[in-house]
């Protein structure tokens, strides 16, 4: 298993006194990434990872005792290890987007992630619906880009061909290059969306 999706899946499952966590591995990510715009108080954290204050205290709690971020005046910030390990993630999730309906996506709200080189673990795109839907999604879709074409396994072999509304979204909005995969994910609320995009990615890290 890689480092990367070790580190976030120990810190994420370490047990701690009290009842169990009401968070997952991808608050944590996404609070890498809030923390990482500007220095933020615990308040607007929660809102913005759509916690409550106990919860988003464990996750601060988390993320300082695995030395990724400290407490300034100024609110939460990233240590110099949590800019090292944010720009990793950055480096294999590489693209992010809002998309509008199309033929793929279908939800209220509809969100899409690029994992680099996640196109050589694709199958046949069922473990990434399961993993949206077990978050709250209504459903994902997985696309993979070879050969200078985007592709849906299972579906379609051309998909600007076949659906070029949607195709034509995800090779504007995230560029995606030889073996990449794009995850589009669609749910009726932006915060599932964006939840529900990071577990389908998440099915595409290397595990070792």
């Amino acid at each position: 298993m890689s480092r990367f999706k070790r580190l976030f899946e120990e810190m994420a499952s370490e047990k701690a006194p009290g009842p169990s966590p009401t968070f997952s591995l991808f608050h944590l990510l996404r609070a890498l990434e809030v923390i990482s715009e500007k220095p933020i108080g615990r308040g607007k954290l929660a809102r913005s990872l759509n916690v409550g204050e106990g919860t988003v205290r464990t996750i601060i709690e988390r993320l300082q005792s695995f030395g990724l971020s400290e407490t300034s005046k100024a609110g939460c910030v990233l240590t110099q290890k949590g800019l090292k390990v944010l720009k990793k993630y950055q480096s294999i999730f590489a693209g992010k987007a809002n998309v509008e309906k199309s033929e793929i996506a279908f939800g209220k709200y509809n969100f899409a992630v690029l994992v680099k080189y996640g196109g050589r673990r694709v199958g046949s795109g069922v473990e990434q619906r399961d993993a949206a839907i077990k978050v709250g999604a209504r459903g994902a879709t997985s696309c993979v880009f070879k050969h200078g074409h985007l592709t849906i396994p299972g579906v379609s072999d051309d998909a600007p061909e076949d659906f070029p509304r949607a195709a034509a979204q995800i090779l504007r909005l995230l560029q995606p290059s030889q073996n990449d995969a794009v995850v589009v994910v669609s749910a009726e609320d932006s915060v599932t969306a964006v939840y529900g995009a990071m577990a389908a990615a998440w099915t595409l890290l290397e595990d070792c």
